[in-house]
């Protein structure tokens, strides 16, 4: 049976910590290790930490930001296989025995899974992330500039050496966050990517403002596209200078052209939405038309409702938006 590293990476989220710890203690394949890594937390996250006494490893630094916190828990592993679990994130019970089974099943690099999503109180919402399958050769499509469905950071699990050579990553004041972006679409320019399709976690969402157009805890929808142009950046000189690989100047992803596509027409005039449609659209509909991880049926389907913007009524259009934007908004409906 081969050891397995669950590494918490926490920030002040002490009123969470407690929770993923347990979930992480609790997995059911024995040879499971926890090390918890707090980022300079003012909030009693030390004590929490503490009060598990010698049943977790841990490690207290100064505040660097998620990149730094990621960079040390890389450079202290042992373990072959790791999971990368975010502080207010949730493991269930059998989340690692089944990532073992699949990553001893072949030659992966990366093992995804679905993630239930939860709100801040912890209640289901009754939906999950992502909702799209990657494929095993994520690399090819990679290198053509389309980011893969992934989950966010908690429902990845990862081979040591593959991120190895990807960590560290730059520390810079415009790269303190995001350090998940690197593990994931880094790792995956190295070998196969496999995936559950299951829930063996829960995400937490903590933003949910604009009627529901929101669907991220770290940045807004007006933050995320400059965050994510310089990411790109970021890891295509990375991946030239440790890899040899050259990946093309700007990427495709569905959800960086999505927060364009509700900054410009969710709740905007007619007028604006029609402009909007007919001179800056065009990347936001090449991220639907040429997505490779998408059905037919979904790029239809996603067609279908982002032309209900070009009707007159503002209340079906801003449904559409909310409806593509935000997973959390089709509960209601």
């Amino acid at each position: 049976m081969q050891n397995v590293t669950i590494v918490i990476c926490n920030y002040n989220y002490g009123r969470f910590l407690a929770k993923a710890i347990d979930s992480a203690l609790e997995q059911d394949y024995p040879a499971t290790q926890v090390l918890v890594i707090d980022d300079g937390s003012t909030d009693g996250s030390r004590e929490i930490i503490e009060s598990y006494g010698g049943r977790v490893k841990a490690l207290y630094k100064q505040n660097g930001g998620q990149v730094s916190a990621y960079n040390d828990a890389v450079n202290m592993l042992e373990t072959e296989f790791v999971i990368l679990l975010d502080s207010d994130d949730l493991l269930y019970g059998h989340a690692v025995s089944n990532v073992m089974r699949v990553f001893e099943s072949g030659n992966f690099v990366k093992v995804q899974f679905r993630l239930d999503v939860i709100d801040p109180a912890g209640k289901p919402s009754g939906t999950y992330v992502p909702h799209s399958a990657a494929p095993s050769d994520c690399g090819s499509p990679l290198r053509q500039g389309w980011l893969y469905p992934s989950p966010p950071a908690s429902g990845n699990a990862y081979r040591t050496s593959a991120l190895k050579k990807i960590f560290p990553v730059p520390e810079a004041d415009i790269n303190r966050y995001g350090a998940d972006f690197y593990a994931i679409y880094g790792v995956a320019l190295l070998g196969a990517v496999a995936t559950i399709p299951e829930s063996l976690g829960a995400y937490r969402v903590h933003r949910t403002e604009n009627s529901g157009i929101d669907f991220a805890n770290s940045e807004s929808n007006d933050k995320a596209p400059k965050a994510l142009t310089k990411r790109w950046a970021i890891l295509r000189q990375m991946a030239r200078a440790r890899l040899g690989i050259e990946l093309p100047l700007s990427f495709h992803d569905f959800s960086l052209e999505k927060a364009h596509f509700c900054s410009a027409v969710y709740q905007a005039p007619f007028t604006k939405r029609w402009r909007w449609v007919s001179r800056q659209s065009h990347s936001y509909f090449r991220s639907i038309v040429g997505n490779p991880f998408w059905s037919y049926k979904k790029k239809i389907g996603t067609l279908a409702l982002s032309s209900l913007c070009l009707l007159p009524f503002s209340a079906l259009s801003d449904f559409a938006v909310r409806y593509i934007a935000n997973p959390l908004a089709r509960r209601r409906f």
